[in-house]
């Protein structure tokens, strides 16, 4: 009997003894002490020596002899045996060896129940679990209506049972580890681990497998009969492959024999003599990457997004991939190549590497009889572009090294000609940056290296500062130095500090080279101009760069209020530029105009400011009581504060190393007044990075004054039910400020001629509803201004007739909404759209971008959110000679707005656009569409106004990335016109 009889035997007996009575019990011990007596061995009858009776018979032993011979030798000091029923020869049936000992088939507990009943057949060695069934063999489980253990075959069978509708209820589900089947009837043998399961439904990785019948061998291969497999998790899946035969390897592959699509029940012609689909595996690994393919009008047949990607290790990745166009008209249509390389290092670091290059050739100009012509002479597509991305972010730790890096930098043109992303194709600007940076553990001192890069893609501009040092020494208390506690004395809150600043930086803009006094410039322009990067040009951008060291030494002698409103902080502030160039300026009186040169040395200018900085503020408040239902009061908030700061004014040796004092021939030169000069003073460091701001010989006093103001009222909570805070405060208006300064210094003949009242700078801000933004700013100037625009020392109001105080220079206004009826902060979709368009989720999409590629909320009645600009910039005084043109006062005004709208349950409409009132166009206008399909869904994208991104882009796809290219895309976008 093997050992699964013996467990079932046993339960089925303890069952049993359960309804016996206590007497029936004592009646069975009593037969099994009976019949322990009579199994025990008599004593031997010794028979004496004579006279005794033949007709008494000795009584045969009870136990036989062994027949086994042992090897056993008697020990030594025991008595012979006398029985004679154990040879002194033979082998001891009972001496095994302990790698003998028989193991069963039955490795473990068998735990089973069920809802209804189980009926043991202790002679067929067989039980029968009804309704709800479930039994539990090591990592096996079975649950279905009615289970059979057969345990003299060691099969498992089970089954379904039909309810009063004769509809199966109940149908069994078998797991086995990680693997999960569903079927209409399980056959498993437990001790070959062999299986045959009819009606099967299991999944592998993202896909299902249905099969009339599957077979389990004990290699854990299953092959399956009349099988379709699908990503679809509905009993009837919309769509799947159908295959006769088919054969899976759990965990890996799915391979199957000559197949076709269905969809919708409704078989297709479309199918391959076999198919191959590899499960996604836990771990990285290698393989090809399958291209899309289809036509554009221009570039013929095209290959796009295919190549290979290669699982370095487990830290690295690299995905190579690339697009080919056969070309129309005979002509090649270009290409372009794909880098990227995922790197990770548990608890260090992560980052992304890649490069991308585009080659595409040049827009021929189509005739009417379809004849191409030359390019055209401004070619609508740049020939060859690229582009960098690298992102490298840290891990943080306590007293190490902090390294980072964050480059977005490539072509002008690149993601205007690449792209189909519409944050990459409107966002004009990128910043690069590269830094290392470290805080010192036994010492407060700090550093930092910078690699920075700036880039507008529209301007073509591009600033360097290659490198960026920075030294810096945290403030410093004397006092603390020595270990005394603090006693409150003013001198305890002495402090220092100190801070290195090195700069590189390189630009390829060539400003505008004029001179503010009017003067004609050598080799001068009135407009700048931009340099192109190329290695051609490399010369000419290093001598377009500057090289300057900064020293901060900064001592602050405490602060110190008085009356509570008036606040005095002295401090003393040194600086000192180092610089490896300076300018020299000479008089040409052949081209009778100022030539600038610039001479190559070192140069150190110290910059010091000293004397007191006294701030006087307070705060006052008004209250106006309302006591309405909804409105308890309103407050006004007022900050007023007035500053006052003093630097002196330079030596007169200090002053020659930084301006350069030029003759000029008398009675040549007139400046913008008319009058003759005789001589001109310019500053050898006009442009520099950090350069002196104290050029004159006279102090410097100026006086500020700020005004802020802020409303608040009390208003009723709504959501109060307790009472104990009915009202809870909101803000009317965030921000109302003013700000200005008045020079008070002593000035020189030609400097009192400037204003002394800088220009008044206002700013208004508010919320309204916490949905509303609204940012309003503006600088007004109370000066009078010359023919050429500029600003002079007189007042408006001293003008005749003269009635304004000031003049609205320039205003800018920003208003922002944003609303859904619905809104829930962190709410996140229920629907997840996976990754239909893409090659590799976990590397990022391939181009085109799908622009919706996160979550969309079908939940969500609608959204909107808005956003106007406008900027305001006064136009100057008007000629008083000459045709006059007078400039746009309103230099921009944009509406942007975006947001979507709720269709059906499973439909959405998206919509982005602007219009520019200025120019009367709309910049970017894109209409999109989602629709969930369940296991498939549509997004689509219209772009209807023309430019780069003009076109259209629809796909069909499977959502499952496992069946990623099974996907039909309809497009005809810039990237394939």
């Amino acid at each position: 009997m093997s050992d699964i009889s013996i467990i079932f035997f046993i339960k089925a007996l303890r069952r049993t003894i359960r309804g016996v009575a206590p007497v029936l019990l004592l009646g069975i011990l009593l037969c099994c002490l009976a019949t322990e007596a009579q199994a025990q061995v008599p004593t031997p009858v010794r028979r004496p020596g004579t006279g005794v009776r033949s007709d008494v018979r000795t009584p045969p032993p009870i136990l036989r002899t062994d027949t086994i011979q042992t090897t056993r030798t008697r020990r030594a000091g025991a008595a012979p045996d006398t029985t004679g029923l154990v040879r002194q020869t033979g082998t001891d049936s009972l001496q095994l060896a302990a790698g003998n000992k028989r193991k069963g088939s039955v490795e473990t507990t068998v735990k089973y129940a069920a809802k209804d009943s189980i009926r043991f057949n202790v002679q067929e060695k067989r039980a029968v679990l009804y309704d709800k069934a479930n039994v539990d063999y090591g990592e096996i489980s079975l649950k279905a209506a009615v289970i059979t253990v057969d345990y003299s075959k060691n099969l498992l069978t089970a089954e379904g049972a039909p309810d009063s509708l004769g509809k199966v209820q109940d149908k069994p589900i078998f797991k086995n580890g990680a693997e999960n089947y569903q079927a209409g009837r399980i056959n498993y043998n437990f001790k070959t681990k062999k299986g045959k399961i009819a009606e099967a439904v299991t999944q592998q990785g993202e896909g299902y497998v249905h099969a009339e019948v599957i077979k389990k061998n004990q290699f854990n291969e299953i092959y399956g009969r009349n099988g379709r497999y699908t990503t679809c998790n509905l009993e009837n899946p919309h769509f799947f492959i159908n295959a006769t035969k088919m054969k899976m390897i759990p965990g890996q592959k799915v391979i199957t024999g000559p197949f076709n699509l269905v969809i919708g029940d409704i078989p297709t012609p479309l199918g391959l003599p076999f198919g191959y689909f590899p499960s996604p595996s836990k771990k990285r690994a290698s393989g090809l990457i399958i291209p899309t393919f289809g036509t554009s009008t221009d570039r013929g047949f095209f290959l796009r997004n295919g190549g290979y990607y290669w699982a370095a290790s487990d830290n690295i990745g690299l995905r190579l991939t690339g697009d080919i166009y056969s070309g129309a008209n005979q002509d090649f249509g270009g290409w372009r190549g794909t880098a990227e390389m995922q790197y990770i290092k548990r608890y260090r670091y992560n980052g992304l590497l890649s490069f991308e290059y585009s080659s595409r050739p040049p827009t021929l100009l189509q005739t009417p009889d379809g004849t191409t012509t030359s390019p055209i002479t401004q070619q609508q597509f740049a020939p060859k572009t690229f582009w960098l991305n690298w992102t490298h972010s840290p891990t943080p730790r306590p007293g190490g090294g902090r390294f980072s890096a964050s480059v977005r930098a490539g072509s002008s043109a690149y993601n205007q000609q690449n792209t189909f992303d519409a944050a990459r194709y409107l966002t004009p600007a990128f910043n690069s940056t590269i830094s290392y940076s470290k805080q010192l553990r036994n010492a407060p001192i700090n550093y930092s290296l910078n690699l920075s890069q700036s880039q507008n893609t529209q301007t073509g501009t591009m600033d360097f500062t290659l490198p960026d040092i920075t030294v810096g020494v945290a403030r410093q208390y004397p006092y603390q130095w020595l270990g005394l506690a603090p006693t409150g004395k003013f001198y305890e809150q002495f402090a220092f500090s100190y801070t290195l600043t090195s700069q590189n930086r390189l630009t390829n803009t060539q400003p505008a080279r004029t001179l503010t006094d009017g003067l004609p410039l050598l080799g001068g322009t009135t407009t700048s101009s931009i340099i192109p990067i190329k290695l051609s040009n490399i010369d000419q951008l290093l001598r377009n760069s500057q090289t300057s060291i900064l020293h901060d030494f900064n001592i602050s002698l405490g602060s110190y209020n008085f009356f509570k409103v008036i606040n005095l902080a002295p401090a003393f502030t040194y600086k000192e530029a180092w610089y490896l160039k300076k300018l020299n300026y000479s008089y040409d009186n052949v081209a009778q105009a100022v030539r600038i040169d610039t001479l190559r040395d070192f140069n150190r200018i110290s910059d010091y400011s000293s004397g007191f900085n006294v701030n006087l503020g307070t705060n006052v408040y008004g209250l106006y009581q309302i006591n309405s239902k909804k409105i308890q009061a309103i407050r006004h908030k007022v900050t007023p504060n007035i500053s006052l700061n003093y630097v002196p004014g330079r030596s007169a040796r200090s002053l020659d190393r930084i301006n350069q004092t030029i003759d000029l021939p008398l009675g040549i030169v007139r400046d913008a007044r008319g009058n003759y000069v005789d001589s001109r003073t310019y500053s050898r460091y006009q442009g520099f990075t950090g350069a002196p701001s104290t050029t004159t010989s006279f102090s410097t006093r100026s006086i500020g004054f700020s005004l802020q103001n802020a409303v608040e009222a009390k208003v009723r909570d709504k959501n109060d039910t307790t009472g104990t805070t009915p009202f809870k405060k909101v803000s009317l208006i965030d921000g109302l400020d003013l700000n200005f300064s008045y020079d008070l210094s002593e000035r020189d003949s030609l400097a009192k001629l400037t204003p002394r009242l800088s220009v008044i700078t206002t700013s208004f801000r508010t919320q309204v509803a916490r949905k509303l933004n609204i940012l309003l700013s503006a600088n007004f100037d109370a000066y009078q201004r010359d023919t050429a625009g500029r600003a002079i020392n007189k007042f408006l109001f001293d003008q005749p007739g003269g009635r304004r105080l000031v003049r609205l220079t320039n205003a800018a206004l920003q208003m922002n909404y944003q609303f859904n009826p619905t809104q829930k902060p962190g709410r996140k979709s229920n629907i997840n759209r996976d990754v239909a368009p893409a090659n590799d989720p976990a590397l990022g999409g391939p181009i085109p971008i799908n622009p919706y590629e996160d979550y969309v909320d079908f939940e969500l009645p609608w959204e909107l959110s808005t956003g106007f600009t406008a900027q305001y910039t006064d136009p100057g005084p008007r000629p008083t000679r000459g045709t006059y043109v007078r400039p746009r006062s309103l230099t921009a005004a944009s509406l942007n707005m975006s947001g979507s709208v709720k269709l059906t349950s499973n439909t959405r409409v998206g919509y982005t656009t602007n219009y520019d009132f200025i120019n009367g166009t709309s910049a970017f206008t894109s209409l999109d569409i989602f629709r969930d399909l369940h296991c498939w869904q549509i997004t689509g994208t219209w772009r209807p106004f023309k430019g780069y991104a003009q076109g259209y882009f629809v796909t069909i796809a499977a959502k499952s990335s496992l069946l990623q290219d099974l996907k039909l895309n309809r497009n005809r976008t810039f990237l394939n016109r």
